[in-house]
């Protein structure tokens, strides 16, 4: 993009909760190096960290210079910041390979390999664990007030706890404003961005900045995203929303965006596409008009999965969504099946329970895996159209079910009518 004006862009996606005097001007004159951190503090980043890492992307569309930073170093003391209770400490190795799973994933958003303006990424643990401890507490920490430090929301909402907070997190913020001196003083990096947590440790930064170097550093920070209702954005029952497809499968991931609320889902478009805000209010036309065509939800799911997880995954979401509704299963894995159909009656039999004498479909339906409730009722089902194996519809009772009718020799799909499904799970 040409406009290097991205202030407006976001505050046009009221992105923009606070931001230190002079960010609009500066963001608006020139090129500017900025860069957001993220701590190891697992192998995986969730969907809260969409917001910073796609806000990085928007930034480097609009010509900036973007710099990722993992926190090699400070993802081992752990950020208090939203917070209720200590941290548990990783080690160098977990947080070693946190890091390379995470940079990993930052390439999805983040243009590595551009000659004009590559984003970078940079580990402060290169800098950080190299600190003498003495010339750490000389230099740095006499600029910080600890007064300063007990107010803020982070420390003090700690203290008030039995737990309280150990010194090691309550250090953090100094490591941060170190990360923010040493990226200016050697990189060049005028702005950092971060999630409205951040606000403390930003604003740190630039006064350390100013009392080491005296020069002007800037802030900007985003809205932490939260539901229509208040809860915590990017969780659900089973935990958080992972990047990684290991910890949530595409599927799932496509799902939640899909089953958005319609009070959140225009506000999830400005803040996670790159649609434009035409686009984002003709989506939300139709979600104010044709509610129950949940366009804007579809247009989200599809464009978040893709961007992910690549257009082979959306395709497979896309397809396990509709053998919800008797769509094809063929080519689904048993682990598709698994996550689709993880909320319906299920039971489990064994090889062994298929391997004497033949069970006909009717036996099958009702006595070994009570389905049904009768033979009787089980032929009349099937006599009406009404069963399906696998979404396939079953006509003969007299079948003969074997562990080759179950997907990857693991699952069986039955289906009576159009909703009322029962997944039969085969063991060894």
């Amino acid at each position: 993009m040409t406009n290097k004006n991205i202030y407006n862009d976001l505050q046009s996606r009221n992105m923009v909760h606070d931001a230190i005097e002079g960010v609009a001007d500066l963001l608006g004159s020139k090129s500017v190096t900025l860069y957001n951190g993220f701590d190891p503090t697992a192998d995986s980043l969730h969907i809260g960290h969409m917001v910073p890492m796609i806000a990085l992307a928007r930034f480097q569309r609009f010509g900036h210079h973007v710099i990722a930073l993992a926190g090699g170093g400070t993802g081992m003391i752990g950020d208090p910041s939203g917070k209720s209770d200590e941290r548990n400490l990783l080690t160098a190795d977990e947080t070693r390979h946190n890091v390379e799973q995470i940079q990993k994933q930052l390439s999805h958003f983040l243009d590595f390999e551009v000659k004009t303006n590559p984003a970078r990424i940079l580990n402060n643990g290169d800098w950080l664990n190299k600190i003498n401890l003495i010339d750490f507490l000389r230099d740095i920490g006499k600029h910080f007030s600890v007064n300063a430090m007990l107010a803020k929301d982070s420390v003090r909402s700690r203290i008030d706890r039995e737990s309280g907070i150990s010194f090691t997190e309550f250090s953090y913020s100094l490591l941060q404003s170190y990360d923010y001196y040493h990226l200016f003083k050697n990189h060049g990096c005028t702005l950092q961005v971060g999630g409205s947590d951040q606000w403390g440790n930003i604003t740190a930064g630039v006064e350390l900045i100013r009392r080491k170097l005296g020069e002007t550093a800037y802030g900007l920070v985003y809205p932490l995203i939260k539901k229509k209702d208040g809860s915590k954005f990017g969780k659900t029952a089973g935990g958080a929303v992972w990047l990684d497809p290991k910890r949530t499968s595409p599927y799932k991931f496509y799902q939640f965006w899909l089953n958005a609320d319609d009070g959140d889902v225009i506000n999830f478009l400005r803040f996670y596409t790159f649609f434009d805000m035409d686009k984002i209010a003709e989506l939300e036309d139709k979600t104010v008009n044709h509610p129950e065509e949940r366009a804007a939800q579809r247009a989200l799911a599809e464009e978040m999965t893709y961007m992910m997880h690549g257009q082979k995954a959306l395709d497979n979401a896309r397809q396990a969504t509709a053998a919800l509704f008797g769509g094809d299963i063929d080519g689904l894995s048993a682990d598709d099946i698994r996550d689709i159909f993880s909320d319906v009656p299920s039971k489990s039999i064994h090889n062994a329970d298929l391997a004497g004498a033949p069970i006909d479909l009717a036996t099958f339906l009702s006595e070994t895996t009570g389905f049904l409730k009768s033979k009787g009722e089980a032929r009349r089902a099937i006599a009406e159209g009404g069963i399906y194996l696998n979404n396939r519809r079953a006509a003969d009772p007299a079948l003969i079910v074997t562990p080759a009718n179950f997907i990857e020799g693991s699952f069986l799909v039955l289906r009576r009518g159009k909703k009322n499904y029962f997944l039969v799970k085969l063991a060894g």
